[in-house]
């Protein structure tokens, strides 16, 4: 059975490199504090539990892919404009909600712990590679996706985010991981 993706075009490939731009998507979200390997699994329950029913509707809705984890980002109070930082002291982990739902027709989550929040279109570098789940495969993934977009002189506008499709038992070799970092337009 086909698990619906996050939706994006392809405008430049090289390697196991790309910049892609995203259509805009809706994600279910949990705040974990957490290190790096356990925030998924810390947040994966109370994901799980809303798709399969636990909220206003008592809807079930399909699984997408990719499960996605990013540091949490501090709001900082300012004048003008509003900036915002990686706090290191937590992970947001989000499921992608598929496609045909609006902020208006998505079920409520009856956990308080799961927000929904729209994302809206942008562009992203992207690195995609297989194997664990790991930090230091993360780390290191993700060093070489910093050296490319410095290398082709693109403008980072946020934070890495780590991108993964297969389900735990799926064995590491085959696993799809990614990791985006979305770009100035």
């Amino acid at each position: 059975m086909a698990t619906e993706e996050a939706e994006y075009s392809v405008s430049l490939k090289e390697d196991q490199f790309e910049i892609r731009e995203y259509a805009p998507s809706i994600v279910a979200e949990v705040i974990v504090y957490a290190d790096f390997e356990d925030a998924s699994n810390d947040a994966f329950r109370s994901l799980f539990k809303y798709i399969s029913g636990d909220n206003t509707r008592r809807d079930k809705i399909e699984m997408t892919s990719p499960v996605s984890q990013k540091a949490e980002p501090e709001k900082i109070a300012m004048t003008s404009p509003v900036a915002q930082r990686a706090s290191g002291k937590g992970w947001a982990v989000s499921f992608m909600m598929p496609a045909s739902y609006t902020m208006e027709t998505i079920p409520v989550p009856e956990n308080p712990s799961v927000s929904l929040r729209e994302i809206p279109a942008y562009r992203a570098a992207a690195i995609r590679y297989s194997g664990g789940w790991s930090e230091k495969s993360y780390k290191k993934h993700l060093a070489s996706l910093r050296e490319w977009i410095k290398q082709n002189n693109l403008t980072v506008a946020g934070e890495p985010v780590w991108a993964r499709y297969n389900a735990p038992f799926t064995p590491w070799f085959m696993r799809r991981n990614e990791i985006l970092i979305a770009l100035a337009p």
